[in-house]
């Protein structure tokens, strides 16, 4: 029977507790969040939405083409040019997702006869446009410069080091500064996956390459997320104005795909523009970061100390994982289930997001909750 073999991987996931369900949430949830990646709680703020609205009222429901035909908008351009100014990079490019924007990254910059060296811990989608690249790809211990220096000393062409800034599973940063003077010695670039630290780092949430003083260098490529601290939709590549302009004419995911739609590129202008007038945001998403994992540490939980904004409680097993999650849902709180093959070291958590809007009150539910509902 066609597609049989479906249902033997079906079954074997419901017994390790690895099936993965969807379950819509109502538009006026009552739970406590602590699963989304809203880091600055700016997905609701009024004037987010409303960047979005006039953005549809302006120039329709989408961006109608690709953005080499039609899809580029006078919009699009001043999202690109605002949000390299405010990260500190010469150029930008938007697309239509960040997943999109790390594999045009990966795959324009590892051409045939090249080397990519990317950390064991990187997200799916780096790990994607390591396998659509033409060039040779060595994966290396997480987060350690030396072993991408090795991994660099054994290739004489063209080179990148490829890296999450910070790792969405623990929360944990990547040593920038390190990774970039590794790469430097064997005039290799450095490309990094800015998701969860823009917003959250750096000098106002500029991001992790500006507060390691790599933004705006030359051999530095950054990808950014507009769905997280900005609340909305789409990615971003940063970098030197002529890595943009390779991008513009090799991208397959930015060639062949639709542009990002109006309303995404409104609300993400709008939330830039909202961060750069309240920088404290960034600070606070931090702070809330930093008591949550004060708080669960003290209530004997098993949590991992953060560096931006993601908090992870380790389980004891997938099943657990879930049932866990269940419980805390059950108890008015939404909490994110990370488990095989999400996790790179197999190990099963609880991921909480600290959102700059929590209060103190909001965070010692959220660790009551966590505590009684452990199994």
């Amino acid at each position: 029977m066609a597609f049989g073999w479906i249902d033997e991987q079906a079954e074997q996931r419901r017994r390790a507790g690895l099936e993965r369900v969807l379950r819509p949430r109502p538009a006026d949830s009552p739970l406590l969040d602590l699963a989304s990646n809203d880091y600055l709680g700016l997905a609701r703020h009024p004037e987010v939405a409303e960047g979005a609205a006039r953005a549809a009222r302006t120039w329709g429901a989408g961006a109608t083409g690709s953005r080499l035909v039609t899809g580029t908008t006078g919009l699009h351009t001043e999202l690109e040019r605002e949000l390299a100014a405010f990260c500190g990079f010469e150029a930008a490019l938007v697309l239509s997702s960040g997943y999109a924007a790390n594999l045009a990254a990966v795959t324009a910059l590892a051409p045939h006869g090249s080397l990519v060296v990317s950390d064991a811990g990187n997200h799916a989608s780096l790990i994607d446009g390591c396998r659509l690249a033409r060039g040779t790809t060595q994966v290396v211990a997480h987060a350690d410069p030396d072993a991408v220096r090795k991994a660099l000393r054994t290739h004489d062409g063209p080179a990148v080091a490829v890296s999450d800034t910070v790792f969405s599973v623990d929360g944990d940063a990547a040593p920038l500064a390190a990774l970039a003077a590794a790469c430097r010695e064997r005039g290799a670039g450095l490309l990094v996956d800015d998701a969860h630290g823009l917003g959250v780092l750096g000098e106002g949430g500029r991001g992790a390459p500006h507060a390691a003083g790599l933004a705006g260098a030359d051999d530095v490529v950054a990808t950014v997320t507009l769905s997280k601290s900005l609340g909305g939709q789409g990615g971003a590549v940063l970098g030197p104005a002529r890595v943009i302009a390779h991008l513009v004419n090799t991208a397959r995911t930015f060639i062949f795909d639709t542009g990002l739609a109006p309303a995404a590129a409104g609300a993400a202008l709008a939330a830039l523009r909202l961060l750069g007038r309240e920088p404290e945001r960034a600070g606070r998403a931090r702070a809330v970061a930093a008591e949550l994992h004060a708080r669960l540490t003290a209530a004997g939980l098993d949590a991992v100390r953060p560096d931006a904004a993601v908090v992870s409680v380790r389980a004891p097993s997938p099943q657990a994982a879930v049932g866990w999650a269940a419980e805390c849902r059950a108890a008015g709180l939404s909490v994110g289930c990370f488990r095989p093959p999400s996790v790179p070291d197999g190990v099963s958590r609880l991921r909480l997001t600290a959102r700059a809007d929590l209060t103190e009150r909001q965070v010692a539910r959220a660790v009551r909750v966590i505590g009684e509902t452990r199994p």
